[in-house]
């Protein structure tokens, strides 16, 4: 049976090992579209950003703005469970980020002329959204498998001592 028959099955449908690497997957893809989800809202930041020093004047000071603005997306956000970390950024979908970026020329947001500038923050922001998108099915499927799990362990069908053979 392939991954992609696995992942489209009802839950109660899946072997413990089944409905267990399913989820590690999904997991596992949760941090890198989270990844690429942060850091496409942090560029979508950084124009909306360069747009009201635009619209500030030429003597608005901005530089202040642009840290809180990293800073909020390398520390905000939900508390999750902690998970193995590691580097994400060699992916498809933050690759995809990348090349949207680099021909629409985010590196010289200040070079811009307005209609550019619109136009990479409604790319960027296009982005985002397919990214949420997926990652709120991804949250919906992720939701379906914890709770057979926990179906599970409340049944005795699975144990936590099964967790520590495995």
């Amino acid at each position: 049976m392939t991954e992609t028959d696995v992942e489209h099955r009802d839950p109660a449908e899946l072997s413990l090992t089944e409905l267990r690497a399913l989820r590690q997957r999904l997991q596992h893809e949760d941090d890198v579209v989270s990844y690429a989800r942060r850091v496409a809202q942090a560029r979508l930041d950084l124009v909306q950003t360069e747009q009201g020093r635009r619209d500030a004047g030429p003597d608005a000071d901005l530089g202040g703005q642009i840290g809180e603005v990293l800073s909020h997306h390398l520390t905000g956000g939900p508390a999750r469970p902690p998970r193995p970390t590691e580097d994400l950024s060699e992916n498809p979908l933050v690759d995809e980020l990348e090349t949207l970026c680099a021909e629409l020329h985010f590196g010289r947001l200040e070079e811009l002329s307005t209609e550019e500038l619109a136009a990479l923050g409604d790319a960027v922001a296009a982005f985002e959204a397919k990214v949420s998108s997926n990652r709120r099915e991804r949250f919906d499927r992720l939701d379906e498998l914890s709770a057979e799990l926990v179906k599970r362990y409340r049944s005795g069908e699975a144990s936590v001592d099964s967790l520590l053979a495995d």
